[in-house]
């Protein structure tokens, strides 16, 4: 199926590594010109030179989108570099652990701006270039929304906020053409969930143990899997598609945990 993303500038904030860099390489492979922007030069720089080894597109830039500026900053080198951007992957952010209990007031503001400040500074600075273009935005959301985890009260609200800002920004840019919508992810194994799994008690149990929860195929879902559902989304083939939450989770969510496989 041709996705009609050929030479589309599709920006993907925290797209060096994990699901972003799963975004990223099924971009590329559409023959999209992806926009890497993350906080860590020489991440960006090296996923963007294995693009191109590969023989696709790709343009990097960083930017700390915990900083109102270089939201705004960024935008500025997209347009400057092609004078178009057709469209928007909000992905960065951290599962941070800023609890009820263990967190304050200025941890849980820091953990707002690392997981959803910049989701509406990103979307809101791009705005004018979406609506030229009638693009798309897919923002990445989390499972955490829907079933709570439990000392993660910021990173639960930041992804309450995803997705409403989704269903709210769907009916905003109507008018425009403008397609919004999320996908959702549960158990995917990143470098992040890595880092995560590893500062708990018994990781490699406690893996088994959830990965023998996920009912299709008791596995964890691929940061390719995640990207192929955001491409599609950002793509004309979902042309009549707007403020929905795509759950690419192995049924994690929303299936009976205790199901054991046929």
């Amino acid at each position: 199926m041709d996705l009609q993303l050929k030479d589309k500038v599709i920006i993907v904030t925290g797209g060096a590594k994990g699901i972003g860099e799963g975004i990223v390489r099924v971009l590329a492979k559409e023959g999209a010109i992806p926009v890497i922007v993350g906080r860590n030069a020489a991440d960006n720089e090296k996923l963007a030179d294995s693009i191109k080894a590969e023989g696709g597109q790709v343009f990097s830039l960083t930017a700390e989108l915990t900083n109102p500026a270089d939201n705004e900053n960024a935008i500025k080198q997209v347009l400057a570099q092609f004078g178009r951007i057709d469209g928007l992957v909000n992905n960065a952010g951290v599962n941070d652990g800023v609890g009820l209990a263990s967190g304050n007031y200025e941890k849980f503001v820091e953990s707002l701006h690392k997981n959803v400040v910049h989701y509406y500074l990103m979307a809101h600075h791009a705005l004018p270039a979406l609506i030229e273009s009638k693009g798309s935005i897919v923002n990445i959301g989390s499972k955490v929304a829907d079933t709570g985890q439990g000392g993660t009260s910021a990173y639960a609200a930041s992804n309450g906020a995803r997705n409403a800002l989704t269903r709210e920004w769907a009916v905003e840019l109507l008018p425009h053409g403008i397609r919004v919508n999320s996908v959702i992810v549960a158990e995917c194994y990143t470098p992040l969930y890595e880092t995560w799994i590893n500062t708990l008690p018994n990781p490699e149990e406690k893996l088994a143990s959830i990965t023998s929860k996920i009912p299709l195929g008791q596995r964890m879902t691929t940061a390719e899997e995640i990207a192929n559902a955001a491409v599609f989304l950002l793509s004309e083939t979902s042309s009549h598609t707007t403020g929905q939450m795509v759950y690419v989770d192995g049924g994690y969510t929303h299936l009976d945990r205790s199901i054991s496989p046929l």
